[in-house]
C-alpha cells in the first residue's frame, strides 16, 4: 500500500483526535467562563456569530462554482438543523454541564453513538440482522452503553482522589441541593446528546442534495446565531447588560467554541461522516471524556466520582462493541448487501473539502460536539 494510500485510511481517524482535544479544552472553559457569570444564551449566540463570521469567506470563496440551488426544502431542513445542534443540544448540554461538571457531561455524553444508533435504526437507516454477528455486537454494546448511563446516574460513589485535588467536605443540605442539581443536569446532557444524534442523521441526508460542506456550515452557524438570539432576549428578558463581554476569558469561550468547536468542526465532522458515517464519527467521544476529566479536575477542581469512572468504562466497552459492528459494515461497503444504512461512502473527488461535527456535535451527526 502507497504511503498516500496510507495517510487517506488514517485521515479521518487523526481529525476525530484532533477535535477530541478541541472539544474537551471547549467543555472546560465554557463552565469555567458560566461559573462567572456568562450566561450560556449568550454563549451560545456568540459562539455561532464567530463560526458564521469564520466560515464564510471560505464557503464564499471555495464553493462559488459549485453551490448547489439553496431550495425552500433544504432551507428548512438547514433550520431544523440550527434547532437540533446550535439551539437545543449546545443550551441543554452547557446547562447540563454547568449543573452537574465537565467531566460528569463529557463521560455522559458517551452515550451519543448508541442513541445515533437507536434512531438510524428506527428510521431504517441502519441495518440490523440479528443473525448476523456484527449486528449483534452493535445492539448488545448499545444496551451495555446504556447500563453504564445509568449507573452513572443512579450511583455517585465517593470521590477518586487525584494530586492535585483537595477533599471538600458538605452538609446534608447541600447534598440534597447538589443532588436535585445533578439529577436536573443529567437529563439535560441526556436530552441534548438526543437533539446532537438527531442532528448527525438529519444532516447525513441534507449532505447528499447539498454536499457544499462549508456553505452548509455556514447557514446552520448563521441560522443558530439568528434562532439563539431571539430566545436569548426572551429568556433573559432584554438585559442588555448580559450582552457586555470584555476581554477575558468570556470572549476567549466564544470565540475558541465558535471557530474550532462549529466553524472547524462541522466542517471535518461532515467530511467525516461522509466517507465513515455518523456512527464512526460519534466513536471518538472517549477520548474527550478522558482529556476533559483530567483538565477539570485540574483547572476547574472538579471531583471525579467513582460512579463516573465505573459508568464511563462500561460505557466505553459498549460504545467499542458497537464500533466494532460498524467497522465490520465498513469493510462490506462495496458488496451488494441491498440494505439502506448510514452513508459509508466516499467523498466524490469533484467535491472541496467540506463540513462537519459535533458534535459537533457535536453534532454533533457530524456538526460534531463539538459535544457542545
Amino acid at each position: 500500500m502507497s504511503v498516500g494510500k496510507v495517510l487517506n485510511e488514517i485521515k479521518p481517524f487523526i481529525s476525530m483526535i484532533l477535535l477530541q482535544v478541541g472539544f474537551a479544552g471547549m467543555y472546560v472553559v465554557a463552565v469555567a467562563s458560566m461559573k462567572k457569570g456568562l450566561s450560556h444564551y449568550i454563549l451560545v449566540v456568540y459562539r455561532n456569530i464567530f463560526a458564521t463570521l469564520f466560515m464564510a469567506p471560505f464557503a464564499l470563496y471555495f464553493e462559488r462554482n459549485t453551490r448547489p440551488k439553496l431550495t425552500l426544502k433544504i432551507f428548512l431542513k438547514i433550520t431544523a438543523l440550527a434547532v437540533f445542534e446550535p439551539v437545543l443540544d449546545q443550551n441543554f448540554y452547557y446547562m447540563g454541564a454547568n449543573y452537574t461538571s465537565a467531566g460528569f457531561a463529557s463521560a455522559l455524553v458517551n452515550m451519543l453513538p448508541a442513541i445515533t444508533f437507536v434512531m438510524a435504526t428506527i428510521l431504517g437507516i441502519e441495518r440490523v440482522k440479528v443473525k448476523e454477528l456484527r449486528s449483534q455486537a452493535k445492539i448488545i454494546g448499545t444496551m451495555i452503553t446504556v447500563a453504564g448511563a445509568l449507573l452513572m446516574i443512579l450511583y455517585t460513589g465517593p470521590a477518586v482522589p487525584f494530586p492535585w485535588t483537595k477533599p471538600t467536605h458538605h452538609n446534608s443540605a447541600e447534598s440534597a441541593h447538589n443532588g436535585n442539581h445533578r439529577l436536573t443536569g443529567t437529563l439535560m446532557v441526556i436530552f441534548s446528546a438526543f437533539c446532537w444524534g438527531g442532528f448527525f442523521i438529519l444532516q447525513s441526508n441534507v449532505l447528499k442534495s447539498y454536499p457544499s460542506e462549508m456553505t452548509l456550515t455556514t447557514l446552520i452557524c448563521l441560522m443558530g446565531a439568528l434562532l439563539n438570539g431571539a430566545i436569548t432576549l426572551v429568556a433573559e428578558k432584554g438585559n442588555m447588560k448580559l450582552w457586555v463581554i470584555g476581554f477575558d476569558m468570556r470572549l476567549f469561550t466564544c470565540v475558541y467554541a465558535g471557530i474550532v468547536c462549529s466553524g472547524v468542526a462541522y466542517y471535518v465532522q461532515g467530511l467525516v461522516m461522509q466517507q465513515r458515517g455518523p456512527v464512526f464519527v460519534t466513536a471518538f467521544n472517549p477520548l474527550c471524556m478522558i482529556i476533559t476529566a483530567l483538565l477539570g479536575s485540574f483547572i476547574l477542581r472538579e471531583q471525579i466520582t467513582l460512579g463516573s469512572v465505573l459508568g464511563a468504562i462500561i460505557i466505553v466497552s459498549g460504545l467499542y462493541a458497537l464500533i466494532w459492528g460498524k467497522g465490520k459494515d465498513h469493510l462490506d461497503k462495496f458488496s451488494d448487501s441491498g440494505a439502506n444504512e448510514l452513508p459509508l461512502s466516499t467523498v466524490h473527488d469533484c467535491k472541496h473539502d467540506s463540513d462537519h461535527h459535533h458534535h459537533t456535535k457535536n453534532g454533533h451527526v457530524a456538526s460534531t460536539k463539538t459535544n457542545p
